[in-house]
């Protein structure tokens, strides 16, 4: 299936590595492996997400389960169908951030909990490739139509506390942000970006990670007067965040605030961050009575262990925000409306806000090309001795004033970097010193 099976997802080209034939036989898969009924089916704005639909849904129904269409929605928005119509499974056809020849499937079983490469992916993989399906009953399931936008929109506007009025540019980037974003139509003042749906991303990447992304944004926004800007991903399950003066804010300074707001509701609540995420955060939760609580990468596990803690909100540092008010999944929109409230109920600007909560400095991640990713490992344990050592993803090793985290890629020979120090001079003489050792 030429890799398109990855650990989180289903991501391929469409017409090469991914077609019409692949999604009818995971449709059949999907029910084979899951005996679920109920299947909740949503889509992007790629102009193949329609055909990718119809053979998918064509599998699932002639192995007897039900599609409920949920249509253009965001990512948030199909795992909120799942939750609320108390589905036995989703699959959203989206390829989240890739380019516009790409597509994929993103699926989840009861209650929005993800299928990853060792939950599942592996076994549909399988199935696809055998095509061993359980025998088709007699009556194949039916396809019905319903549109979750309303409930869903009216589900996180719940959670609005403006008190002065608020203007935000956003950038939607073509895509389902433009969804998502309805939430704040008529709560904050908009200038909209790329507000045209347009599978093919006419204007640039939907990825607010690439900083080249986020060019016209800043433009806009030091342009005029805005409070603060949002920039969504291709299928809205992120959100970048821009300061008044069209700084970037670290995706980790923006998990730290929204904890901030939420604990104080949900006092001694567990707040989850990965562990790539700087110090800072971890103390903002304790100094606000909640309780921190440390995640590998990867939105699977983050979401098995929000579960397993009933956690009232996780944040990663590629921009995924978490809810338990959403099956304990992303809303960006939910994200954005907590920044909003804040916002509005400060006297300060959004910088003047995180200034107090940037207390370190960080490297951001750095990716090195390596022969052997393994022996990377026992070279950085021999040379960084006398710190913490911790093995939840990769291997980090904290020491009193800086810490990192070296872990490898699923996907590629590479091993990624994140380093933070007390200091600037610190934080560069470190991440030399570790980058010579991974390098060597």
């Amino acid at each position: 299936m030429s890799g398109i099976f990855k650990a989180y997802d289903i991501r391929g080209v469409y017409g090469k590595t991914l077609t019409d034939d692949i999604a009818f036989k995971l449709g059949r898969a999907f029910v084979t492996f899951l005996k679920c009924r109920k299947v909740v089916i949503g889509r992007d704005m790629r102009p193949h997400s329609v055909p990718l639909f119809n053979a998918l849904a064509k599998g699932v129904t002639l192995q007897g389960g039900d599609v409920i269409d949920v249509g253009l929605c965001s990512t948030p928005m199909s795992y909120y169908a799942n939750g609320k119509l108390g589905a036995d499974a989703s699959i959203m056809i989206t390829a989240s951030h890739n380019p516009g020849e790409w597509n994929g499937f993103k699926m989840c079983r009861e209650k929005a909990i993800p299928i990853s490469g060792a939950t599942g992916i592996k076994d549909l993989e399988a199935l696809v490739q055998s095509c061993k399906f359980a025998p088709t009953p007699a009556q194949p399931g039916k396809i019905t139509q319903h549109d979750i936008s309303a409930d869903y929109i009216a589900h996180i506007r719940s959670f609005a506390d403006i008190k002065r009025p608020i203007r935000v540019a956003i950038d939607y980037a073509n895509s389902m942000g433009i969804s998502e974003g309805r939430v704040l139509d008529g709560l904050v003042e908009i200038t909209p970006l790329f507000d045209q749906m347009d599978g093919t991303f006419p204007n640039h990447e939907a990825n607010p990670l690439k900083l080249d992304t986020l060019e016209p944004i800043q433009k806009v926004i030091r342009a005029g007067k805005y409070d603060f800007g949002i920039a969504f991903d291709g299928d809205a399950d992120r959100a970048g965040f821009l300061d008044e003066k069209g700084n970037v804010v670290p995706m980790d300074m923006i998990t730290a605030l929204i904890a901030q707001s939420i604990l104080k509701r949900e006092k001694g609540g567990a707040v989850f961050y990965d562990l790539r995420s700087s110090w800072a955060v971890k103390e903002v939760i304790l100094e606000n009575g909640g309780k921190p609580m440390m995640s590998r990468v990867g939105h699977a596990f983050i979401k098995q262990q929000m579960r397993d803690a009933n956690a009232v909100f996780a944040g990663e540092l590629s921009g995924h925000y978490y809810f338990r008010e959403n099956y304990f999944t992303e809303s960006s929109s939910l994200a954005a409306l907590f920044v909003a409230n804040l916002v509005s109920q400060s006297g300060k600007p959004l910088s003047e806000m995180i200034k107090p909560i940037q207390r370190y400095f960080a490297s951001g991640e750095i990716n090195s090309e390596v022969h052997d990713v393994q022996a990377v490992f026992p070279r950085l344990r021999e040379k960084f001795t006398g710190g913490k050592v911790i093995e939840l993803d990769g291997l980090s090793i904290e020491f009193s004033d800086w810490w990192f985290n070296v872990r490898p890629s699923n996907t590629e020979p590479l091993v990624r970097l994140n380093l933070e120090a007390k200091t600037k001079a610190m934080m560069e003489k470190r991440r030399d010193e570790v980058l010579a050792i991974i390098r060597a």
